[in-house]
């Protein structure tokens, strides 16, 4: 039997779901619905895969995959979420964990996704792939010999910049404290030569960082 643990705030999506999986014979569903309640029962049993939701009341699912793994280096866990994941994609495969499921995924995509995760295996949609082209981006700044980078993080926050979010908003979304986010921008700027958000991207848009895409509401 396959056990799995099911990590969700919200009680109708966690019913809904232990219900589509515990239709396959050999799945079994345990509830959890706080990040300290998963850490009390990874402590004293034992699951073949987990399902963290991305957003919980008391914590993420990234940051408790952490506490979990450290605990159980070899867990599989897959982040269950409603929102938009890509983001936050590379951040996901360093911190250990396997994959991830959308929660407007069909009964057979979850089923399919939590099998393949057993076996080693991951899931991604084209337009992740895609998008994971993009992870590193190498920029001139006219420096003969010197070619910075910007990270995915980097990027990412210049494009949430462009949607005109305040420091705390970005720093919620990519899942930092607004302090870390101050240094990440201060570093940014460096690299960009740059002194304002606004500057960075029209810098970023410049160098190609940014295309046309990425500036549109």
């Amino acid at each position: 039997m396959i056990q799995i643990l099911l990590a969700d705030d919200h009680p109708s999506v966690m019913e809904g779901t232990r219900v589509m999986l515990e239709q396959e014979e050999d799945m079994e569903v345990c509830l959890a619905n706080s990040a300290q309640e998963v850490l009390e029962l990874v402590s004293s049993n034992t699951f073949d895969v987990m399902l963290l939701d991305l957003y919980m009341a008391d914590d993420n699912g990234i940051e408790l995959a952490k506490q979990v793994l450290t605990m159980h280096p070899d867990a599989i866990i897959l982040i269950y979420t409603g929102f938009d994941i890509y983001d936050h994609f590379n951040l996901m495969i360093e911190t250990g964990i396997h994959g991830f499921i959308l929660k407007t995924m069909s009964r057979e995509q979850l089923i399919t996704t939590i099998r393949y995760a057993l076996k080693g295996e991951v899931i991604l949609p084209t337009s992740l792939v895609r998008q994971l082209r993009r992870t590193t981006l190498k920029i001139s700044d006219g420096m003969e010999g010197e070619t910075p980078t910007i990270s995915n993080r980097e990027y990412i926050i210049l494009k949430e910049i462009t949607k005109g979010r305040s420091n705390r908003e970005i720093a919620e979304y990519v899942l930092m404290s607004q302090r870390s986010l101050e240094y990440c921008l201060t570093k940014l700027f460096q690299r960009l030569n740059v002194k304002s958000r606004i500057e960075a991207v029209m810098k970023a848009k410049q160098l190609g960082i940014l295309t046309d895409s990425d500036l549109i509401q």
